[in-house]
């Protein structure tokens, strides 16, 4: 079912159509783009507030601007729905996470005007900064375009591309959106120093004064120039009274303005434009403007709510008719606090995620011994590494996807000084609906590889608590790796058990095939097994629980006793866990017909876990088919 677009929204398939109407049909524009996105993500699901708070923004850019030639980099892309539409896909974007439909965050494949493709933080600074030094160095005119949240500008990476744009001599315009939200509330002195200016009674005096000369800009013609002079005196003269840390770093800093005004948005972007060298624009902005529920309500809940009535704001919540399984996030969370009240040594570390980690179970329960950093995953890492050299125990929790940008301190400062620091990577395998750039497809490989490292991943809750308490008296670095969603136990707060470090277990007996299999991906392994027993076969399985150290004695087993072996991983093949079973028995002379199942050597895009699974083969009947294709009287058949 598609929903039906207001009139002038129905109108405008390109923003070229949206250049046809009037300034003065902006406003509805916007009204109508507002309520295109609530009917679409109450139905279909999606991110929320963050495209909801950027609506005027997003029409004055393709309005003021001559996009796709000028080029907009949207930092993460959560907000980019309204971007999306105006752009061509607006009868499309019912299809929106859908498996086999568009995606969720900009992609340089699906759209000319998506001009980089995002999904992690921080980067747009960045691409945009090198889009506007190929730009100068051809000659070109053109203007791009960061849009960058202040959740964002927490990202090192972020701060590092300010301090080159501000000596480039580009054409560059950063647009900050400030709405004091990540995904979580932000944190940190940044957010401080932006709240300082945005009430400073100094900055909002010089604000109208300057933006009543630039207004006026586009008359002057010749006397621009004089017009820009008078703009960037005046704000240095509020600099003299607050130091700014934008114009410190040589950006001219314009602002803060009203980010939910698109008439005046448009002649601000106008005026901007004729603005030779890299600036910055500071649009102040409410996440989730437009919907009470969201612009008022928990604005993390509304970040991607689900399904919800958008007359009366519920969200729809499915009640199970039995009881369910918990988020393996949750038991996360409620374990780390079980632990520390044991263990007073245990600290916890999240960048920015404490919700979606489940780390602010702790921050409620201990403060001041739980941490949400920002979204800056290096800084998670060293911080922790710092806390260790003290005699803590800190329990560092980061998205395996977003592991990835922390990898050399992962290696430098936690590894190889040999650190007892606890990596929790959640969202390992596949991610859902976010796609590629959430998929945690990579972390058992590139974690496998660093001395010093153990690499675990339990098979349900259970197992998960009990790697956690045997990470605490390890008194090395430890990861633990696990899906998001669900678990597989009602019943899942057992007591704390220590499991000897590279040590798996033998969940079936069984003959002819023995499947291996790592971290909750085994469920399938045990419901393949019970499907292939009805058909007469009888595979063994075991659950290996580390990749390194590998259970060597109970792979003597499997290779001495069986000549046809599977593994199963929700993680990439090339390097993976297959992989290290295949180097193992190579290394101790055994020969046996191994099939790997996992992420294949190419990019998998969005849909829900088990389509993707499916689509890769190592879903149940994927795992049931390769025990088939070993069988030799089956293969005879």
């Amino acid at each position: 079912m598609k929903i039906q677009a207001g009139p002038l929204l129905a109108q405008i398939q390109h923003p070229a159509d949206l250049k046809k109407l009037s300034k003065e049909a902006l406003v509805q524009v916007c009204e109508e783009l507002r309520q295109f996105i609530i009917d679409n993500v109450s139905v279909y699901g999606g991110h929320f507030g963050a495209s909801l708070g950027v609506v005027e923004l997003t029409v004055a850019l393709h309005y003021a601007l001559n996009t796709p030639e000028d080029q907009l980099v949207w930092d993460v892309g959560h907000q980019a729905y309204g971007h999306k539409i105006l752009t061509g896909r607006r009868d499309i974007f019912h299809t929106n996470r859908v498996y086999g439909g568009i995606s969720g965050f900009p992609k340089r494949k699906e759209s000319e005007f998506d001009t980089f493709g995002v999904g992690h933080s921080s980067t747009s600074i960045s691409a945009a900064l090198g889009m506007a030094m190929a730009s100068k160095y051809k000659g070109s005119p053109i203007q791009h375009v960061a849009v960058i949240g202040d959740g964002s500008l927490t990202g090192g990476m972020a701060f590092e591309a300010l301090n080159h744009a501000g000596v480039s001599g580009t054409n560059l315009l950063i647009i900050l959106n400030d709405n004091c939200m990540s995904i979580d509330p932000n944190v940190g002195a940044l957010k401080d120093y932006l709240t300082d200016i945005t009430t400073s009674h100094t900055y909002n005096k010089v604000k109208d004064e300057v933006w009543n000369v630039l207004g006026k800009l586009s008359k002057f013609g010749s006397s621009a120039q004089e017009i820009i002079s008078k703009v960037e005196g005046a704000i240095k003269s509020a600099v003299l009274k607050q130091s700014n840390l934008f114009e410190s770093l040589n950006l001219r800093y314009f602002g803060p303005v009203d980010g939910h005004d698109v008439d005046h948005l448009v002649e601000i972007l106008k005026d901007l434009r004729d603005i030779p060298g890299p600036k910055i624009l500071h649009c102040i902005t409410v996440k989730g403007k437009g919907f009470g529920p969201a612009e008022t309500g928990n604005k993390t809940t509304w970040h991607a709510p689900g399904l919800f009535d958008k007359v009366t704001g519920e969200i729809y919540k499915k009640m199970p008719s039995s009881p369910q399984a918990p988020k393996y996030q949750d038991v996360f969370g409620n374990s780390l606090v079980e632990l520390a009240e044991q263990d007073s040594r245990i600290m916890g570390v999240t960048p920015a995620m404490p919700s979606g980690s489940s780390m602010n179970i702790m921050m409620a329960a201990m403060p001041d011994r739980a941490f949400d950093v920002g979204i800056a995953e290096q800084h998670a890492v060293t911080f922790s590494a710092g806390m260790a050299t003290q005699g803590l125990v800190p329990f560092c929790n980061i998205y395996s996807s977003f592991m990835q940008r922390a990898y050399d301190q992962v290696i430098h400062d936690v590894c190889l000084q040999n650190l007892p620091v606890v990596f929790c990577l959640d969202r390992a395998g596949f991610a859902g609906a976010d796609g590629p750039t959430h998929h945690g497809a990579y972390d058992l490989a590139y974690f496998r590889c660093i001395p010093n490292l153990v690499v675990s991943a339990p098979m349900n809750e259970e197992e998960l608590r009990n790697l956690m308490y045997t990470a605490t008296l390890y008194g090395s670095p430890f990861s633990i790796r696990y899906p998001r969603g669900n678990g597989v136990m009602v019943d899942w707060k057992t007591p704390f058990q220590q499991i000897p470090v590279g040590q798996g277990r033998k969940v079936k007996a069984g003959e002819e095939v023995a499947i291996l299999t790592i971290g909750h991906i085994g469920n399938y392994a045990v419901q393949a097994c019970d499907l292939l027993e009805k058909e007469g076969l009888h595979p063994a399985h075991y659950d290996m629980r580390f990749v390194k150290p590998l259970d060597e004695k109970l792979l003597h087993e499997v290779f001495s006793s069986f000549k046809r072996v599977v593994t199963v991983e929700d993680g990439c093949l090339l390097g993976g866990f297959g992989s290290a079973i295949l180097e193992w028995m190579v290394d101790q002379g055994y020969s046996a017909q191994v099939k790997r199942l996992g992420i294949p050597d190419e990019v998998v895009e969005h849909g829900e876990q088990f389509e993707l699974h499916q689509e890769c083969g190592f879903d149940l009947e994927g795992i049931a088919n390769a025990v088939r294709s070993l069988v030799p009287h089956l293969q005879l058949a």
